[in-house]
């Protein structure tokens, strides 16, 4: 055969096998184009129906469609429809091929089968039915803050007005249904500790209030807006006066007798959560869900015994440095009750310090973050009705940026204010800590709309107590009690994970946890009473902030090591927000993932 002929043939085989592949690769790619489709519209019918059975969610997402819906969380029919809908979800999910998957979607599909098993196993406990009201955590204190008009409830029309008192009536259902189910848990064994409902007691008699224009749900009633007319503020006034006076203060009324009454005296004197009803494995899954690990209350527990020895260490230096002559123990003393750390005498004076402190840290962000959150922040002073018994917290701003994330301050009293750990505390709850890693995620539109206001705190609050740890980075903790407020603080978190677990799993008692916390960090005694009293409220939560703190540095340790002069922070703090809040075992797999890679 001539040389001419056999090229001949050969290009007409090479071509027909070309058309052939391009034929499978156009099906191949047809194919997962489709997979990824079924697979993103799946994701999106999570979220939205998420929204319908959690519309308090879809306000503070800053999603308006279903603000004048409120569930009753508390009935056998609502714990059904969250039974079927994560039951249903898992089974979906499952069915997709991670070889169908890009990276993005398969680390979707991990976080949703992570979603739909832990809250599955939570429905298996009855503790959220039976304690649906402390003086912390709880639904009724989300809903005093809305009422107050000035968070994500929004009042700006007539319809807004029209949707909150829908809300409302959901919501007396709701009050009712805690008071009955509160008796039904007296009955089964599951109370709540003495102390923490004295701490509920004066929150529930404060929305009694007979006077209207003192009663925080009738507060929209006197910010109107201009453009209202005069028929509009007329309807709307009575309407609300009749909510109120009617619904609302009666059966925070009925709630409140009931709690000071029967509820009190039947009140249990032990303080951990091992002593009411399958309360071992109750605190056990708590871990899980907090710090998402495997860990156990005791290599906990000892983690921070092992963490408190070690700051400890470090404070005694700092004690040195400033020169001050005693043991540590009246050091603390010495900071809890230094007028010199407490200059302040009107609550915007502390308001303007933490802007101050965010000018100072400014020119260093641009070193350390690539990516810079589009969304505004503010610094509010916390409501009066919840300021005694709160924390600083930081509350996410809307999905589009609209609304502000907001960093709340307690100041019951200014001039007892102490600043000496204001610097850590900035950098936690609002830049470049809950701020930054919220507010990223939720402007990622990389993302499914589900992962965009997921939670985990282990990774959350790790991310947010690894952030006091850049302080110095950041021009910060020059002077040293600023540096001694950020041990502290951090002092706080590993004393957390002593005492979570010792009146949890160990039988201590909340007067043995107080004096432990007391002896070995520099909080003041009513803080941390409240502290205490707040880990009674939610076992295992406490212990997420150092879990996720340590993983964080170990991962930026580990890829610092390795990847030595090709390591850049900014890239660093890039791959563990990126993918907004995941559990840590995910976070790892992804940060060795592209140590490797960057190698």
């Amino acid at each position: 055969m001539k040389t001419k002929q056999i090229l001949t043939m050969l290009l007409a085989v090479f071509l027909f096998a070309a058309c052939k592949n391009e034929s499978k690769d156009k099906e191949n790619t047809k194919t997962e184009n489709t997979v990824s489709a079924d697979f993103n519209k799946m994701l999106d019918n999570y979220y939205e129906e998420g929204l319908e059975l959690n519309p308090l969610n879809a306000t503070f997402s800053g999603d308006t469609r279903y603000n004048d819906s409120f569930p009753n969380f508390l009935s056998d029919e609502y714990d059904s429809q969250l039974k079927n809908y994560y039951t249903n979800y898992k089974e979906e999910v499952s069915k997709f091929d991670d070889t169908d998957l890009s990276e993005t979607e398969k680390m979707s599909k991990d976080i949703l089968l992570w979603e739909c098993n832990i809250n599955l196993e939570s429905l298996t406990f009855k503790n959220d039915t039976y304690f649906p009201i402390n003086q912390m955590w709880t639904v009724n204190l989300v809903m005093g803050q809305l009422a107050s008009g000035s968070s994500a409830q929004p009042f700006n029309t007539v319809e807004d007005y029209k949707n909150w008192l829908k809300r409302l009536d959901g919501y007396v259902i709701w009050l009712n249904s805690a008071e009955s189910r509160m008796k039904e848990g007296m009955a089964a064994g599951y109370m709540l500790p003495k102390s923490l409902i004295l701490k509920v007691v004066p929150q529930l008699k404060a929305m009694t209030e007979p006077k209207l224009d003192q009663n925080l749900f009738y507060s929209p009633i006197k910010n109107f807006p201009d453009t209202f007319s005069e028929a509009d503020k007329t309807q709307l006034t009575e309407a609300y006066s009749k909510m109120v006076s009617e619904k609302v203060i009666p059966a925070y009324q009925s709630l409140h007798d009931f709690m000071a009454g029967d509820y009190l005296k039947a009140a249990r004197s032990t303080t951990g959560i091992a002593d009411t009803p399958n309360g071992e494995a109750y605190y056990k899954h708590q871990i899980k869900k907090y710090t998402t690990t495997e860990m156990t209350a005791d290599e906990i527990h000892q983690l921070g015994l092992n963490e408190v020895a070690r700051i400890s260490s470090e404070m005694e230096k700092v004690k040195e440095q400033i020169g001050f002559k005693g043991d540590l123990k009246a050091f603390f003393n010495s900071v809890r009750t230094n007028k010199e750390l407490m200059p302040y005498k009107e609550p915007q004076q502390i308001i303007d310090h933490f802007y101050a402190i965010y000018e100072t840290m400014k020119p260093k962000l641009d070193v350390l973050f690539d990516n810079k959150p589009k969304t505004a922040f503010e610094v509010k002073q916390t409501e009066k009705f919840r300021e005694n018994s709160a924390s600083a917290e930081y509350n996410p701003g809307s999905l589009d940026g609209t609304r502000p994330g907001i960093f709340y301050v307690p100041i019951p009293n200014a001039s007892e204010y102490n600043v000496y750990s204001d610097e850590s505390l900035f950098l936690h709850e609002a830049i470049p800590g809950h701020h930054y890693q919220i507010s990223l995620t939720q402007e990622n539109d990389e993302l499914p709309m589900f992962r965009k206001t997921l939670f985990y705190s282990g990774y959350g609050e790790g991310w947010a107590l690894y952030s006091e740890s850049l302080g110095k980075e950041l021009g910060l903790y020059t002077d040293p009690y600023q540096y001694f407020g950020m041990l502290g603080a951090e002092m706080h978190r590993a004393v957390r994970l002593v005492v979570d677990t010792g009146m949890h799993s160990k039988g201590w008692t909340r007067e043995e946890a107080i004096q432990y916390c007391l002896e070995n960090e520099a909080e003041p005694e009513a803080g941390i009473i409240s502290e205490i009293e707040r880990y009674m409220a939610n076992p295992g939560q406490a212990l997420a902030y150092k879990i996720g703190q340590l993983k964080i540095l170990e991962l930026r340790h580990k890829a610092e090591k390795e990847l030595g002069d090709k390591f850049k922070i900014g890239e660093f703090h890039n791959q563990v927000l990126e993918t907004g809040c995941i559990p840590l075992e995910l976070l790892e797999n992804k940060i060795d993932k592209w140590i490797n890679d960057s190698k």
